[in-house]
């Protein structure tokens, strides 16, 4: 029989908690908080490391992560009723994902003018807004953390709050404790069960831990044995080679507040790009997200009639970031693609829209007139669409943060024929400046390339522009915030993944569903008895 702490100090006779009682909230009250902050701190920069203290600047620590939402568990087990708990979960996430996507101040203040305060308060907002999933995911766990299954229950809760902030509402589940392992030995899963699948197991083996250091063998040897499979599942190979291809990657590097100026960024952008697109030499040429920055009717007059012209004849392509449409049909933000022998261009339409940035949620148009920056109501593309086909390789881009959205991905995966062999990202997070948010979105790219065993060409504004390997390894790399060329070769794979096979049918339903029924399961299971 296993002994364990009691949230008030005691000792209970199996490795799971028990409910806490009124003689703990001393320790509480001095303690606690200190402790829920420092973690949610640690949590914040456990995606990527920010700082340049000589060893891990910009990549993920997946051991941080991990202590991190233990040490969450561990303050959970401390409180002494569930409205504490709830208050817990509600500072530690708020504070977590703050310290996430702080970065988006930079967006509203520094380049849309916004006021500084009013700026501030909506990323506060925000992360307190979308913490409220967690807070009652917490709030639960209290109720069940007297149960023997505690440490199960926890995960299913968790992994169900960030499922809901990553889709319900439009989604957004930017820094997901999942993006934390891309380097570590939970990686190894992402084929099999995908990010939310990580995320579950994570939040086991932070609160296994827990119950480890308590006394239990049974889940420090589960720790182990999860930890160990993790680290072998690369093994498994799902994907072939699929053939190569050179490519060239544009990285402009035009300043965010000029990008749009008409008379300082637009023809930056247009003689840069437009010099590279023309002087390519490689089977493939991408330029990212708006790198041309004007409606094809609005460009110089011929400007698009030479691109059109320059990739019609040649072994030439090109996969150009670009605004599309007409003030009577909509607007749309693509990608198009030129190639030989075709007279119509190719095109990619943007599915997944940025709030307030490319759609303007219902009740808040007076929030967007409050910033200086050029914001509209854009047309969706369709889920799924079609990939464009060169030199055997089928091609499917995706613009901006949509890579943060793997089921969506996974929809181009249900006739495995016209699977996706490599995947493109034409980004713009220039609106972000030089900061951490370059870093987490490469490791949201190297995640999607884990998952779905294909290699993730990156072609951006400022940064990261590189090329990830089908293991998620960068294989090429700009330095961000400078104009280059990155000039290199990308194998596509072929082959079909569990997670890209169960994902494209069935979405994220075998993950909710399973989680519900743990939580079900965990609540009629036996309580700890206390000595």
């Amino acid at each position: 029989m296993v002994q364990g702490f009691t949230r008030s100090g005691g000792w209970v006779l199996s490795g799971a908690l028990s409910p806490g009682t009124a003689s703990g909230a001393k320790g509480l009250a001095i303690s606690h908080w200190p402790i829920v902050l420092v973690a949610a701190a640690l949590q914040s920069v456990s995606a990527a490391w920010p700082w340049d203290v000589g060893f891990a600047l910009g990549q993920p620590l997946w051991w941080l992560q991990s202590v991190a939402l233990a040490v969450l568990v561990w303050q959970l087990s401390c409180c002494t009723n569930q409205r504490q708990a709830a208050a817990t979960g509600l500072v530690f996430t708020s504070v977590w994902l703050t310290g996430t996507f702080w970065w988006l101040y930079g967006s509203m203040h520094t380049y849309g003018g916004l006021n500084a305060a009013i700026a501030g308060l909506a990323v506060l907002g925000l992360a307190a807004a979308l913490a409220l999933y967690y807070t009652v995911a917490c709030a639960v766990y209290w109720r069940l953390a007297r149960y023997r299954s505690a440490a199960l229950g926890f995960a299913a809760l968790w992994v169900m709050a960030e499922m809901a902030r990553g889709t319900w509402l439009t989604g957004f589940g930017w820094g997901a404790v999942a993006y934390a392992h891309t380097n570590g030995p939970l990686a190894g899963y992402a084929p099999w069960v995908g990010a939310y699948g990580m995320v579950a197991i994570a939040a086991w083996v932070a609160a296994a831990l827990v119950v480890a250091l308590r006394g239990s063998l049974g889940h420090g040897i589960g720790v182990v044995v999860v930890l160990g499979s993790g680290l072998l599942a690369p093994l498994a190979h799902w994907s072939t080679p699929a053939g190569t291809l050179s490519v060239t990657l544009l990285q402009g590097n035009i300043a965010q507040d000029e990008k749009f100026e008409a008379g300082s960024g637009v023809p930056m952008a247009l003689a840069w790009y437009g010099q590279q697109l023309t002087a390519n030499t490689s089977d493939l040429v991408v330029a990212p997200e708006t790198a041309v920055p004007l409606l094809p009717q609005d460009l110089p007059d011929g400007y698009w009639d030479r691109l059109q012209a320059r990739f019609q004849g040649g072994e030439q392509a090109a996969l150009i970031g670009m605004p599309l449409g007409s003030y009577s049909q909509g607007y749309t933000n693509s990608v198009v693609g030129l190639r030989p022998g075709v007279g119509e261009a190719w095109r990619y339409d943007k599915h997944h829209l940025v709030p307030f940035g490319e759609f303007i949620p219902p009740l808040f148009k007076w929030f967007t007139q409050l910033m200086n920056i050029p914001l509209g109501d854009f047309n969706r593309g369709a889920i799924g669409q079609a990939s464009m086909p060169w030199k055997g390789q089928l091609l499917a881009p995706n613009i901006c943060y949509e890579d943060l959205f793997g089921e969506e991905l996974g929809a181009r995966f249900t006739d495995p024929a016209a699977a996706p062999t490599i995947f493109v990202n034409a980004s713009n997070i220039g609106w972000f400046g030089n900061t951490v948010a370059i870093d987490q979105h490469l490791q949201i790219s190297r995640l999607r390339a884990l998952e779905f065993e294909r290699p993730m060409l990156r072609a951006t504004n400022t940064g990261s522009t590189v090329v990830i390997d089908h293991t998620g390894t960068v294989t090429a790399a700009l330095p961000r915030y400078t104009q280059g060329v990155l000039v290199s070769t990308v194998q596509g794979r072929s082959g079909t993944t569990p997670y890209a096979w169960w994902v494209a049918r069935f979405g994220l339903w075998p993950i909710w569903l399973l989680a519900l029924a743990i939580v079900f399961v965990a609540a009629r299971a036996r309580p700890v008895s206390a000595q």
